[in-house]
């Protein structure tokens, strides 16, 4: 009998473990702004790489993406994307709002402007 609610206990702690790790704050779900805790995750990179990319696309511009320095998300359909980029120099800071929509691969680049 100890065998089973000791089992029964480590399941129920790992299924609280789970959620908490996936489910997103609270207010995120409110469409509020959180601060990205972890700008060093590898997608927060990719997505500032690839704001530059976009934006030279455009724009036909040559920057060269070095980093994501700071930034926020919120929530909303997919997850939007306010951040701070160094770019060609380490004085050449970029702001740049994107959206991405990873079930549908789908990404916008709504704005990236010189900071400061």
């Amino acid at each position: 009998m100890a065998t089973r609610r000791t089992t029964s206990l480590l399941v129920l702690v790992a299924a609280v473990a789970i959620s908490l790790s996936v489910a997103p704050p609270a207010t995120a779900l409110d469409g509020g702004w959180l601060p990205i805790v972890d700008i060093n995750d590898p997608h927060i990179q990719e997505l500032g790489g690839w704001a530059v990319s976009e934006h030279n696309r455009r724009e036909h511009a040559a920057l060269k993406f070095n980093r994501v320095v700071s930034g926020q998300y919120q929530i909303v359909s997919g997850v939007k994307y306010n951040l701070i980029i160094q770019a060609s120099n380490p004085d050449g800071k970029y702001s740049a709002s994107l959206t991405e929509q990873e079930w549908t691969n789908t990404r916008i680049l709504f704005s990236f402007n010189p900071v400061g």
